[in-house]
């Protein structure tokens, strides 16, 4: 069925299907060729080759997808998550100390950023707004998938940007915000222009109006020493750099790269 539609490798998509399916890793089909599928686990197969075949990108076609340590479900109502955005929890991580109690992810989406802080290491409070309360619901569903396994409390706030934060003191803000400009749209893939949901690509003033806003309003709810971080656009990584750096209420600057070496993720400190 791949095959015939065009897909690159359809032999290898057809395993990371079972695989995605399964919920087992990606090299298991290969290794279990023999090995009988249910009817359930057969209807479930072929239905998500259909949804690929008819377009969907592979993480919405079987309704799932791995980040870093954790699986999510994921639908068109939120982006699919990224290496770079796994990096930028790494990244997020590595500026962690034990006065990092407090935290919020803005934009959160399927959840990806929040539940994989949350599951990786012990906070007071992890906070994931978004301004999609479609998004809200995938990512309020995941954290009930992962209760059991979270090392840290979550709330899910709805509202745009840091308006559900009003009266928040926190230690690090994190935001992985829309930074695709209007005028960039025909350059995207087909499979993310086409499925992915716009309100989390594409955004005016050159890609760079929500970024805008949230270096100008974090101040009022980090604490001093607290951190902002946000994964950028690797052409706007300079510009966004001088943005914060001219804001006048933040030090320590950085630049930080992905694992391409591309600038990726710009990270400053309340002053």
């Amino acid at each position: 069925m791949l095959e015939s539609v065009g897909i690159d490798e359809p032999d290898r998509e057809a395993r990371d299907i079972i695989a995605a399916v399964l919920d087992v890793p990606r090299f298991w089909a290969a290794a279990n060729s023999v090995a009988d599928a249910s009817p359930a686990v057969a209807v479930s197969v072929i239905r998500a080759a259909m949804n690929r075949a008819a377009g969907a990108p592979l993480a919405y076609a079987v309704g799932r997808a791995s980040f870093r340590h954790i699986t999510l479900d994921v639908d068109e109502r939120v982006l699919i998550p990224r290496v770079e955005t796994e990096v930028l929890v790494e990244r997020v991580l590595d500026h962690c100390n034990s006065k990092t109690r407090r935290i919020a992810d803005i934009g959160t989406g399927s959840g990806a950023i929040a539940l994989s802080l949350a599951f990786e290491r012990e906070f007071d409070l992890v906070i994931a707004t978004d301004i999609s309360f479609d998004a809200l619901a995938v990512a309020s569903a995941n954290a009930s998938s992962l209760a059991k396994v979270l090392k840290s409390p979550m709330e899910f706030r709805h509202g745009s940007l840091l308006a559900p934060l009003a009266g928040e003191k926190l230690d690090a803000v994190i935001c992985n915000p829309p930074y695709v400009s209007f005028a960039e749209i025909a350059e995207l893939p087909a499979d993310v222009r086409d499925w992915e949901p716009s309100l989390a690509l594409l955004c005016p003033d050159d890609g760079l109006s929500v970024t805008r806003e949230l270096i100008r309003t974090s101040p009022s709810v980090l604490v001093h020493g607290g951190f902002l971080a946000i994964e950028v656009d690797t052409r706007r990584a300079g510009t966004v750099a001088e943005m914060v750096a001219v804001d006048g209420r933040y030090s320590g600057v950085e630049v930080l790269l992905d694992l391409t070496g591309r600038e990726r993720f710009v990270f400053a400190t309340r002053a």
